[in-house]
């Protein structure tokens, strides 16, 4: 049966492959609602846009971020086939990481996108996928008014859908490989024009693809509009409960000695006590031994203590809120506020054998907890004055944070007594403890001037972040206070309109980061002597980004061409020692520069009859200026001139789609060339492609007339490849335990109806 279906969606290949499911109107006409990508027109930058229908034709459940992937100079990976799981998600653009990218939800920020949810959460938890109605990626600096302070190399904006306006239900439901089963309830109501709104609830649950565990999230969804006068206030609710047990993290010598496949050992505690304990007796993890009859020899095929723990979770609990007003005031006067806040409570787990329980058991759990509560406002003003449209708008967030690390007791030698999945109580140790507060401040003014053909975007935007730690428990960790200010960060663009078919954009933007307040990353990640060698002199990281392209659209093609240069300032990097699961605090300092050029085009063509073809390319060439020294001038990494970790020089995909109103698929490939692991570009992973497919029936007559069946399958040829790199960070060189394998073949069948 799998190799039947197999075949069938391979054949995708030959009747089509839709990145979006279209209307059921007449798909040969060619119509800007019914494109691929919409590539900008009149932005001065580089910018596409993905409609919700794109996010429809995946599996449902998968993470947005996965359906960007195929966009210029977007490196997306994940180990899971949805693209969900967090700790493996590691997004690039140009080279720039995704703590370098500036993530929205309709203008809420939220955050780097850092595991560790220093200041946001990921666009999974904070919406469903199918309330996701546009997605507008900027691969440079991004717009003004974007609400976000780390946004160097470019900004990822999500608008939310609208209610209908009309009583409706929508429901679906998906099953398949691994005991995937994902669930979703959408109810409309209210009147088109008048107030409307909407309630939704989804469910995934799925074991994991290799070794002992599940993946599950409970996700509430609610967004409401109510005209008043010329305004709309508008409110949003979100609640997503998230618990995923972790894939193990590897290395290319783990993956020589045991293979893509080796995983945690959920299933066999008494296994994972004898490693444990083997590691004590020999030294190796640094703890006591308890039972010097296991031995100093591991079990085979496992040849460290690294090799294999007995499980690992991450728990994440989100609460997200907001109410906005917006509306004309005046005639070509425009204004908007909205008030937000977000509420979070989560752990990472890791069943550690560095640190046995006080039961006498040589293994306990480590966490890494964290408890948020963010509460900002943000709004502006948009005046039409002839031939200029002015735009002024602030925003303001206070971010209380609490992070802690804690070590709790397993029951026994028989039974461990708790469960990855639960959220621990009752720790015997906590290592350190501390509040963190971040206050950031930011204004835009942007001034766009419409010549003719011509247009001109002119304007800054500027921020003062103030970070203060407070220790509970210090343990070794920095306290004090720093701060980041840039109230100058100049923009400029220009756009030509070379004829009804054409046009020719340019922009440069220079942007600043600012830090974050963590014990994980950024300034206070240290010892207090690290701290107080650092805050008076580090500096925030900065980025001059020049773009020029040309965007074109004529009968049935559309595209774009770019080039872009980008020079990297002030390059923070910390420098952690040993395996992940120690935590040992790292040392933050200004390492040099980065310079960046490339090219990235994309483009789509409608052949007509329901077929279509989309691609684009990317080349990227992303090095590093500087060497790396020490505090006493000497060369700790000769990384002048080396490939940025993480940033394939070469991007490639291609998708063909086919929709006739009843029969829809697609067949897309995903190629990206080698990527290095560590800052002297001596180890890496080998350049991969990946197939993935679609297809499915729409009934338009009759009983089940609006009932729509549709099957997924990622990974269509079951390719065995390293998918995230730097799970546990970068190296200077040599192997690192900082890898995770991607998911193999999965197929999955989803039934959809709206009533």
């Amino acid at each position: 049966m799998r190799h039947y279906i197999h075949c069938l969606l391979a054949s995708a290949a030959f009747i089509g492959a839709p990145a979006i499911a279209q209307d059921i109107a007449p798909v040969d006409a060619y119509e800007s609602d019914s494109e691929i990508i919409v590539i900008g027109s009149g932005q001065t930058r580089q910018v596409q846009e993905l409609k919700q229908e794109d996010i429809v034709i995946l599996t449902p459940g998968t993470s947005p971020l996965k359906a960007i992937e195929k966009l210029p100079s977007v490196n997306f990976q994940s180990a899971d086939a949805f693209g969900a799981y967090e700790w493996s998600q590691r997004l690039s653009i140009r080279g720039f990481n995704q703590n370098q990218i500036g993530f929205t939800l309709d203008g809420i920020p939220l955050g780097d996108h850092s595991y560790g949810n220093v200041n946001g959460l990921h666009i999974s938890r904070a919406i469903s996928s199918e309330n996701i109605g546009t997605t507008r990626v900027s691969q440079g600096g991004g717009s003004l008014g974007t609400q976000a302070t780390n946004n160097l190399g470019g900004t990822i904006e999500f608008l939310s859908s609208d209610p209908v306006g009309a009583f409706g239900v929508k429901l679906n439901g998906t099953a398949g490989s691994d005991n995937s089963y994902r669930g979703f309830a959408r109810i409309d109501a209210g009147s088109e024009g008048g107030a409307r709104g909407y309630l939704s609830y989804g469910y995934l649950t799925t074991d994991k693809w290799k070794g002992d565990g599940a993946q599950r999230q409970h996700a509430v969804n609610a967004k409401a509009i109510v005209p008043v006068g010329n305004f709309n206030l508008t409110g949003f609710f979100s609640f997503s409960d998230r618990r995923e047990q972790d894939y193990q993290d590897l290395s290319l010598d783990m993956i020589r000695r045991l293979g893509l496949e080796n995983d945690n050992i959920a299933d066999d505690y008494a296994l994972a006590l004898r490693i444990a304990d083997v590691a004590a007796n020999r030294g190796d993890s640094g703890a006591t031994p308890l039972n010097p009859a296991a031995g100093t020899v591991y079990p085979a095929p496992y040849g460290t203590v690294d090799d294999v723990y007995f499980d690992a979770a991450g728990l994440r609990q989100d609460y997200l809120g907001s109410i906005g007003i917006d509306g004309r005031i005046a005639e070509g006067v425009t204004v908007s506020v909205k008030v937000y806040h977000h509420d979070n409570h989560g752990q990472g787990l890791w069943f550690t054998p560095y640190v046995p329980s006080p039961t006498g058991v040589p293994i306990s759990i480590r966490t890494t907890e964290y408890d948020m509560k963010r509460t900002g406002v943000f709004g502006g003003v948009t005046a039409e004055m002839g031939v200029n449209t002015l735009a002024v708008g602030a925003w303001y967030e206070n971010n209380d944070f609490q992070q802690a690390r804690r070590f709790y007791g397993l029951t026994s030698r028989t039974d461990p007594g708790r469960s990855a999945l639960q959220f621990q109580k009752d720790p015997f140790a906590t290592q350190w403890d501390f509040d963190y507060n971040t206050k950031t401040l930011q204004y835009h003014v942007e001034d766009k001037i419409a010549l003719g053909r011509a247009t001109l975007a002119l304007g800054w935007k500027g921020f003062q972040v103030k970070n203060a730690a407070d220790p509970l428990t210090a343990g070794s960790l920095a306290s004090g206070k720093i701060e980041s200010k840039d109230w100058f960060q100049p923009h400029a663009g220009m756009t030509f309109k070379i004829d009804e078919h054409g046009e020719v954009f340019a922009s440069f933007t220079q942007l600043t980061r600012a830090f974050t307040s963590s014990a994980t990353t950024g300034p206070f990640a240290t010892t207090q002597a690290g701290f107080a060698a650092i805050s008076g002199s580090l500096k925030p990281e900065e980025s001059d980004t020049y773009e020029l392209g040309l965007r074109m659209k004529s009968g049935a093609f559309s595209g774009t061409a770019g080039v872009y240069y980008v020079n990297f300032r002030n390059r923070l990097l910390a420098f952690t020692t040993g395996a992940g699961i120690v935590g040992n605090p790292a040392i933050l300092q200004n390492v040099g520069a980065v310079r960046s050029y490339g090219f990235e085009t994309a483009g789509e063509f409608r052949l007509g009859g329901g077929f279509s073809i989309f691609g684009s390319y990317s080349y990227n060439d992303s090095t590093y200026r500087d060497d790396v020294f020490n505090a006493l001038g000497v060369v700790v990494a000769a990384t002048s001139g080396k490939n940025v970790v993480d940033s394939p020089k070469h991007l490639a995909k291609a998708e063909l789609a086919y929709d006739d109103g009843t029969i829809f698929g697609r067949l897309g490939i995903n190629y990206m060339s080698k990527r290095y692991f560590n800052y002297l570009n001596d180890r890496s992973v080998p350049g991969r492609g990946i197939a993935d497919a679609s297809l499915g029936y729409r009934f338009l007559q009759g009983a089940l007339t609006g009932l729509e069946v549709q099957l997924n399958a990622t990974n269509l040829f079951d390719k065995a490849y390293v998918a995230t790199i730097g799970s546990n960070g970068f190296g200077n060189s040599g192997d690192n335990q900082t890898l995770l394998a991607g998911a193999p073949q999965q197929v999955f069948l989803t039934v959809r109806k709206g009533f």
